[in-house]
């Protein structure tokens, strides 16, 4: 049986002698309930206050056994209290520990700065496609959604530099910066990309004119949930079966596909093939939806002949597996994901 278990049962039994006592005392020596139940509870407690009333001698051998039997539980019960209250203090510790040894040894992760309605959305998505990610988070209350959901969280300020550095942002892949505050978020933004010019940051903009400033900041990427959200719902009403489809592009889990970007290596056997002789449509059953190329030129729907080059980033969707295999062909160091 656990502490707590334990603890309820301590105060049962506690309970238990308070009513024998209190009916002992009223069946025995006559008196009332309640100076029955007041004598009960200065004999278990060992206060020392004079009898409510003389007693005879069936009531002193039961106050004996009252006091017997109500310190033996009263300490168990306090013994039992204060190992709960113990045990939970060094789990906490522990489990705090071992956070942070997990948390220093990671790498290539990325940092959800928010843990906010969007934050915890995003930190599930990531968390079923298994991609590494570290939650930073100041407000209590949410920390503790963050925890139970089995998240690594960096507890403060993410505007603060010791703290995305607590995240281990030198050894990051990206961060997300989805505060409340846009002012937060660029704040966030200048603070993440003085810290690591290499990572790819992703900021959300409440406002429109906050866009701009978050760009300057030297954010990656300016994500407007309210445009998207939109655009999404003038899509359902004018197109809905292209939102169905998005929808489903977007959810693996719907059909068992996903949306991948593969990084074409120098080593490649695609690079300098024409995308009809790399075989990924009849090998790996998967539809190369564009072709970024080095120069961020975009080819959408790319032909047979389009010209697979070194650098060239395709956009794939099909079956994960497929898209792994895609990745370890490619010869591409970055995920799926």
């Amino acid at each position: 049986m656990d502490s707590f278990g334990k603890l309820v049962r301590a105060v049962a039994a506690i309970l238990c002698v308070l009513v024998t006592g209190t009916l002992g005392y009223h069946f025995l020596e006559d008196w009332t309930l309640l100076d029955g139940l007041y004598m009960t509870v200065i004999t278990i407690t060992t206060i020392g206050f004079k009898e409510v009333h003389d007693m005879g001698t069936s009531g002193e051998v039961f106050t004996m056994v009252i006091i017997v039997m109500g310190m033996g539980v009263v300490a168990y019960a306090m013994l039992t209290a204060t190992r709960l209250v113990v045990e939970g203090e060094v789990t906490k510790i522990l489990s705090r520990r071992r956070y942070m040894k997990t948390i220093e040894r990671i790498r290539d992760h990325f940092i959800i700065c928010g843990f906010g309605r969007m934050g915890s959305f995003v930190c599930g998505q990531l968390s079923e496609r298994h991609v590494p990610f570290v939650v930073v988070e100041n407000r209590p209350e949410v920390q503790d959604d963050a925890v139970q959901a089995g998240y690594l969280l960096v507890p403060g300020d993410a505007t603060k530099e010791e703290t995305l550095e607590a995240a281990r942002i030198r050894e990051a892949r990206g961060l997300v910066a989805l505060l409340d505050s846009d002012a937060d978020n660029v704040y966030v933004v200048l603070s993440a990309n003085r810290l690591n010019l290499n990572l790819e940051i992703i900021a959300r903009a409440a406002e429109e004119s906050a866009a701009e400033k978050l760009q300057w900041a030297g954010a990656t990427r300016v994500i407007s949930p309210y445009a998207i959200g939109g655009m999404r719902l003038v899509l359902s009403i004018l197109k809905p079966k292209v939102m169905s489809f998005i929808e489903v592009a977007m959810d693996y889990r719907e059909l068992g596909i996903d949306l991948g970007e593969v990084v074409v290596a120098e080593t490649s056997a695609y690079a300098g093939k024409p995308l009809i002789h790399t075989g990924i449509r009849k090998e790996l059953n998967l539809i190369i939806v564009s072709v970024i190329k080095a120069d961020g030129r975009m080819v959408f729907n790319p032909g047979p002949e389009t010209l697979i080059e070194a650098r060239d980033t395709l956009i794939a969707m099909g079956e994960r597996s497929s898209l792994q295999a895609l990745e370890y062909r490619a010869g591409s160091p970055q995920e799926i994901s």
